[in-house]
């Protein structure tokens, strides 16, 4: 089970953006996350008249490595470690490690 999931709302610790807050969009690979307005980059785009797009610069996300981020925890107002455990019925689920709170049931 990962510890870090799409659509977790995460603090960035390191880099350019630390400190910022933000959604995970989707993962890339095993090892990177790509997160709503963090690390965005200028990219040239060429137009394409058959698709209705404008040429120019545009800002777009890249990714950044998941080691890098922390789960926020808003009981805490800040990120928190998280870890795997089994209920009774054996259903795993996340906590923060820190709070020992259910990290889905926080959303």
């Amino acid at each position: 089970m990962n510890k870090i999931k799409k659509g977790d709302e995460i603090i960035v610790r390191t880099g350019k953006d630390k400190g910022k807050k933000g959604v995970i969009l989707r993962m890339v690979g095993d090892d990177k996350v790509l997160v709503e307005g963090i690390n965005l980059v200028k990219k040239h785009v060429k137009p394409n008249p058959n698709a209705g797009e404008r040429g120019g610069i545009v800002s777009k996300p890249m990714p950044i490595h998941r080691s890098n981020v922390m789960v926020y925890d808003a009981a805490n107002k800040k990120g928190s470690r998280v870890g795997v455990r089994i209920l009774q019925d054996g259903e795993r689920v996340r906590y923060f490690k820190s709070s020992d709170q259910l990290v889905d049931a926080t959303k």
